[in-house]
């Protein structure tokens, strides 16, 4: 029961180092970006997206991260409102997540009606910035700061210097 214990244990920490510095760079993009930005909003499904909410909240102190939770598309409408109410400065997609992560159609939902809010949604994807994210940086751009130009003009916000328009 013992040794049980101690590869749940090794497991876990395994499964979060794998997420470890995921958010680094895209967090400190927006604050160097967008100082004035504070109040950072995700959607994702909780229970599977735990390690990365987490990461992002680690990379992110100093800022408020407001987290709701979605259990499928159904969801999304909802979560929309309760951003309203909540009026956040940036939304982050988190990668892979099986609801609203970079790619799916719920992220292009989320991602035009925060445009329509004057919000701009981040992620670490290519994927994210090709589908209207305005900034992507992280393992899944390779490490380059990627842009995108007229998500940023819709959001009303500047692209990052230095960033790779896509």
């Amino acid at each position: 029961m013992r040794r049980l214990a101690s590869l749940v244990l090794m497991l876990s920490a395994a499964s979060a180092s794998a997420f470890a510095g995921e958010y680094d760079a895209l967090i400190a993009a927006v604050k160097k970006t967008w100082p004035d930005k504070h109040n950072v909003a995700v959607v994702c499904d909780q229970g599977t997206s735990k390690g990365n909410v987490q990461v992002l909240a680690s990379a992110a102190s100093g800022m408020k991260i407001t987290l709701i939770d979605v259990k499928g598309p159904q969801d999304m409408g909802k979560a929309l409102g309760t951003l309203a109410g909540q009026k956040p400065d940036v939304v982050v997609l988190i990668a892979g997540d099986r609801i609203a992560g970079d790619g799916s159609p719920a992220a292009t939902f989320l991602i035009q009606r925060m445009a329509g809010a004057k919000v701009p949604v981040v992620a670490t994807t290519e994927a994210g910035v090709k589908q209207g994210a305005v900034v992507a940086v992280g393992t899944g751009t390779g490490g380059r700061l990627l842009v995108n130009p007229k998500a940023a003009m819709l959001s009303g916000v500047v692209v990052p210097e230095g960033g790779i328009a896509i």
